[in-house]
């Protein structure tokens, strides 16, 4: 906690917009931890300014949080999608992200983003899983088939709490199962090259060739 608190402090401050999210977040939905918070907010942001993509695709938008990091880190003219597949989500997050000064960057979509992204034939330059664990594979092969040379995919929570490095995981754990079996593909896949930071829970960053 030390060692986190001190990253805290000798970083960009968390945005006061933000800040109000990332609390009401806590306050009002189940798992709030699933937001990224101030660290991972800043990477993510910064990543996006080193990539500088026109079209960004995140699956799994929860409160908003990281929505808002990525498109605050986008050239104007961007167009950021998110892809939330619980309806019952949309109540609280929409507001939050049409009341940003980002509003005009975010395009959020509500329903199975392994339907809609092919339907919308988006070409990204870079994407940012967050969804269902269990089809982390699914997402990667998905974005793959809409991703050009040079693009970007960065996947969170791919250290699972410390489980993908337990030898046994019971059939039942589906999560895990899910982000072992994306780990394994990516790291035997020779169109892209990829390494882990151990962020927060694990950030996965992929260029495809």
């Amino acid at each position: 906690m030390e060692t986190e608190d001190y990253i805290r402090e000798h970083i960009d401050p968390e945005p006061d917009y933000l800040h109000r999210l990332y609390r009401d977040t806590q306050l009002r939905l189940w798992y709030g931890q699933m937001a990224s918070g101030h660290v991972q907010g800043r990477l993510l942001k910064m990543l996006t300014r080193m990539i500088r993509p026109r079209t960004v695709v995140e699956i799994g938008t929860f409160s908003g949080y990281s929505a808002l990091c990525i498109a605050e880190g986008m050239d104007p003219g961007g167009e950021l999608h998110t892809f939330e597949i619980y309806e019952e989500q949309e109540d609280f997050t929409r507001p939050w992200l049409e009341g940003s000064e980002f509003s005009s960057l975010i395009r959020l979509h509500i329903g199975d983003a392994l339907q809609l992204v092919p339907q919308l034939d988006l070409h990204p330059d870079m994407a940012f899983i967050d969804g269902d664990k269990r089809q982390y594979p699914d997402y990667y092969e998905m974005l793959l088939g809409q991703m050009r040379s040079g693009s970007f995919i960065i996947a969170d929570n791919t250290l699972w709490y410390g489980h993908v490095t337990e030898e046994q995981t019971r059939e039942s754990d589906r999560q895990t199962l899910g982000i072992k079996a994306f780990n394994d593909v990516v790291t035997y896949d020779d169109r892209v090259e990829k390494v882990i930071v151990p962020v927060r829970d694990g950030l996965t960053l992929i260029r495809i060739k």
